[in-house]
Order: structure tokens, then sequence, then C-alpha cells
């Protein structure tokens, strides 16, 4: 199979901008790891709609889990869709070692026929042991990139990382912009640039300083670090709109669109959170329950992965009322994620 590509221009310059950040974190990554990363490529109705390059890795010793995907879905033939064409960078790393936090990077074009168009962009940082250095070392790189719109992407994010059901974030640092867009393509895609590179660059420095500093974890460390996880899944899952829209499109891409779920969770731990959980989610949760193994500390391989995303689209198609319960910045755009 062979994939296509957007025919705008502006879809090709985001398209680059993502492919150059993939090729620095792929490769930043490796050299930290001393691992190389696989590769996999994926089709959008068998290349004629794009797809996208997926770059992972699994059970290293110290990154866990880490998932890399660049992905551009069009629509160059059909003249009846609005939306034109989506590019995006979505990476998740969730490291072994408890002491290094995992990360989340998301940046993406979505263009419409048009011609006009929105950014979307987010990087977190996501520790299961809390570490205030590391925390103020990634909001300043952001701040720095932020060009003066740090606070309102906190803001956005830290409502977009709420979880309701439990009171509390996820994640320690939240820069999130959705439907971005001043008016000027080539100064927004700078800005995307420096944002993505700020996050990638400090996101490395974290590594190394983890694996520098830190001790032999103990079973407490460990404890929290399966608890997080277990925290980080349920977010993802039940509130994640990128999560759930992309699982809504299309079916082509469920592994890579589960990149972001960690090795292992607490199957108990997520159960006695559904008394707090409200209709119909207490539902979902059920059905995500179901998928796992077993009770106790439970492996999320791809096998895995696929019950729940085929979890997922049951319940939204069955309940869509409920997609007003997922989390959004400030405002939802048209299309949110559907390029995955």
């Amino acid at each position: 199979m062979t994939r296509t590509y957007a025919s705008s221009n502006q879809a090709a310059q985001a398209l680059d901008l993502v492919e150059s950040l993939q090729s620095r974190f792929v490769q930043a990554l490796e050299k930290q790891a001393h691992h190389r990363f696989g590769a996999l490529e994926w089709f959008r109705d068998e290349g004629l709609h794009g797809g996208g390059q997926r770059y992972g890795i699994a059970d290293s010793d110290l990154l866990g889990r880490a998932s890399v995907n660049v992905s551009q879905v069009h629509y160059n033939d059909d003249p009846d869709r609005k939306l034109g064409s989506a590019t995006a960078i979505s990476t998740i790393v969730h490291p072994a070692l408890p002491q290094a936090p995992s990360v989340h990077i998301h940046i993406s074009w979505t263009e419409m026929k048009d011609g006009s168009g929105y950014w979307r962009l987010m990087a977190d940082l996501n520790p299961s042991v809390p570490n205030s250095v590391y925390a103020e070392q990634f909001s300043e790189a952001l701040k720095g990139a932020g060009y003066g719109v740090f606070e309102e992407a906190s803001e956005q994010g830290d409502r977009y990382f709420f979880i309701p059901a439990l009171g509390r974030h996820r994640g320690v640092v939240h820069f999130y912009l959705e439907n971005f867009n001043t008016g000027d393509f080539a100064a927004d895609l700078g800005f995307a640039q420096k944002i993505g590179e700020a996050a990638i660059d400090t996101y490395i420095g974290l590594l190394d300083q983890s694996v520098k500093n830190s001790a032999p974890a103990t079973d407490t460390v460990r404890a929290s670090q399966l608890a997080y996880h277990t925290l980080y899944f349920f977010q993802v899952l039940t509130l994640d709109r990128g999560t759930t829209t992309g699982l809504l499109v299309h079916n082509q891409n469920d592994i890579g669109i589960l990149g972001s779920l960690p090795a292992c969770i607490d199957k108990n731990l997520l159960s006695s959170w559904k008394s707090r959980v409200v209709e119909p989610q207490d539902l979902l949760l059920d059905k995500l329950l179901a998928a796992l193994p077993n009770a106790g500390t439970c492996i999320i391989d791809d096998a895995v992965k696929q019950k729940l995303a085929d979890a997922v689209r049951e319940h939204y198609k069955k309940y869509p009322e409920a997609l007003e319960l997922q989390a959004s910045g400030n405002t939802i755009p048209p299309t949110v994620n559907n390029h995955r």
C-alpha cells in the first residue's frame, strides 16, 4: 500500500514540522535508553486518505512504554467533506523508572476545505512520584516558549486534565491551547515548533536527571507508580476527548491511538472508583473492567488495547450524549483530533 498526502501547502508545512519533531524526539529517546525504537506504518483506507508512521518501544529498562506517532489524514477526493486534512504528532512516554515522570505531547493542524484551520497544542508532565524541581523546569521551559500565552494555556490545561470523579488532576504541568489560530500561519507554525522543541528537549533533560539522581525504587515507590498509571488509564479512557474522537472516527489505528496507555494498572483500584462516576460513564467503566484480563495488576498489551477500543466505541455509539461529559479546555473545535 502507498500513502497519499494532503494537497494543501499549509498541511504540507505542518507535516514537515511534526515529522521533524518526531525525528528529534525518537533520536533523543533512543540515545537516552540505549535502545532502538520499532517503526510501524498504518494506512487510512489503504492509503487513499493518508495514514501515519508510529515509532514505539515496550518494556525497556528505562522507558517502559513509549509511542511517537505522526499522522496525516485528508479528504482530497471528497468535495462534500468540509474537513480537508488533519496532521499531527501525538506522543507519550511512560518510563519504567518510577522517579522519571511520564510526558504527553500533542501538536496538530486541522484544516478545512476553505483553507481555514486551527492548531491544537498540548504538553503535560505526569509524574508518578512528585518532584517540584522537575515540574518547575518543565513549566519554565514552556513559559519561555509560550510568547505570553502560557497563563491561558495553563488555565485551559488545568480544566482539560481535571478528573471530576477523583477531585484531582492528571499531571502537574498542563499546557493546552485548542482551536488556536492568530491569523498568521507562518507565525503559528513557528510557535508550534518552539512549543514542541521546548517540551521534547526539557523532558529529555528530566529523564537524564532521573537516571543519574534516583535511588533504587522501593516497594512504596513502585506502588505509587502503579496507582498513578491507573489514574492515567482512567482519565484517558473516560475523559480524553481526543482519544475518544479518534476511536469513533475510524478503527484503522486503534493500537496507535491507545499508545498513550501505561504498561500496567491496578484493576482493583480502578474498580473502586465506579461509585464516583456519573451515569452513564459507570457503564463505560464496567466495559473497561470487563476488557481487562484479571484482578490485581493487569498488563495492557495490544490484545487488551483492542478490547478497550471496542468497548469505548460501543459505549459512545449507544450513549452519544455521554460525549458531553468529555474534557475540554475553553472551546470544542468542530473536528477535534479526527486525524488519527
